[in-house]
C-alpha cells in the first residue's frame, strides 16, 4: 500500500513477532466442541471427527476421502477467489471441501450455489460457528489458507496442533508458520504442511495435488501430522519476544 520503500528503510527499527494461541482453547485432548478427542498418540481417533464433519457438511462419509478445510473471511485478500476457480480441481480428484465463513457477497454466493450442484462433495456454511471451526480443524485432512497477504494469521497455527496438514500460499507469518514438504531440507526442520508461490490458480492447483498425492502415503501423511502437533504455537515463547523487546526499549531496566 505504498509504504513499502519506507518499511525496508527503517528495517532496523522494525520487530516481527508471530501470534500464539491460546492452548487452553485449540486443544484436541480436552475440545469440548468435537466429535472424538484425541492427541499425537490417538491420532485414530481424528477419523470420527471426519466422519461427523462430513455427516455435518452433508459430504459423503468417505475415510479416504481427501477432505480440505476452509475456515476464513471471505474476501480478495483471504485468496477465496483462488480456490473457488480449483473447484474443478478438486472435484475432479475426487477431493472434499468443507467450508465455513463470510463476508464478500459474491463469493458467498457462488460458494452456495456450487455447493449446492456438487452435494457430497462440497459443503458450504455462510457464517460464524465456533464450534463448527473446531470440528473442521479435527476432521478436515488439511487446512487450507490460499491468502495473498498475511501478517500472521492463526488458522494454521490450529491446525498444526490438530493435524490438520496445512496449505498456504508463500507470504507474510503464513511462510514463517509453516514448514514446506518438498522445500530442501534444512538441519533441525520437520516438515509441516505445503506451501505455493506466486499466489496464483494454478500454483494453489499444484500444491492441492502435491498434498493429495503424499495423504496416500499414510506413513509420510502421519508423519507430517506428528511433526505438526509437536510444534509449539502457544503464548509461552511469543511472549517471551515481546518482554525481550519492551527490555530493550527500556535500556536493559526490568519489567515488573
Amino acid at each position: 500500500m505504498g509504504l513499502g520503500g519506507l518499511l525496508r528503510e527503517r528495517a532496523g527499527d522494525l520487530r516481527g513477532i508471530l501470534n500464539g494461541l491460546d492452548t487452553s482453547v485449540w486443544n484436541p485432548r480436552t475440545d469440548p466442541h468435537i466429535a472424538e478427542r484425541y492427541d499425537a498418540g490417538r491420532l485414530k481417533n481424528r477419523i470420527i471427527n471426519k466422519a461427523a464433519l462430513q455427516q455435518r457438511l452433508g459430504l459423503e462419509v468417505a475415510p479416504d476421502a481427501f477432505l480440505l478445510g476452509v475456515i476464513s473471511r471471505m474476501s480478495w485478500q483471504k485468496g477465496l477467489d483462488l480456490l473457488f476457480d480449483n473447484v474443478p480441481t478438486i472435484l475432479r480428484e475426487g477431493m472434499q471441501l468443507a467450508l465455513l465463513g463470510t463476508g464478500d457477497a459474491d463469493l458467498q454466493s457462488m460458494y452456495r450455489a456450487t455447493a449446492q450442484v456438487n452435494r457430497g462433495q462440497i459443503g458450504v456454511v455462510i457464517g460464524y460457528d465456533e464450534g463448527l471451526a473446531h470440528l473442521i480443524q479435527a476432521g478436515a485432512d488439511s487446512l487450507v489458507v490460499p491468502s495473498r497477504f498475511e501478517p500472521c494469521g492463526l488458522t494454521q497455527l490450529c491446525a498444526l496442533r490438530y493435524g490438520a496438514v496445512p496449505i498456504v500460499s508463500r507470504v507474510g507469518g503464513l511462510e514463517d508458520t509453516v514448514a514446506d514438504m518438498d522445500a530442501p531440507a534444512i538441519a533441525g526442520e520437520s516438515k509441516t504442511g505445503f506451501k505455493f508461490a506466486p499466489v496464483t490458480t494454478q500454483n494453489l492447483a499444484d500444491a492441492l495435488r502435491r498434498a493429495h498425492a503424499t495423504f496416500r502415503d499414510r506413513a509420510a501423511w502421519y508423519q507430517i501430522q506428528q511433526n505438526g502437533m509437536s510444534t509449539d504455537v502457544s503464548w509461552r515463547n511469543r511472549a517471551a519476544h515481546y518482554a525481550d523487546l519492551y527490555r530493550e526499549i527500556l535500556g536493559g531496566r526490568s519489567i515488573n
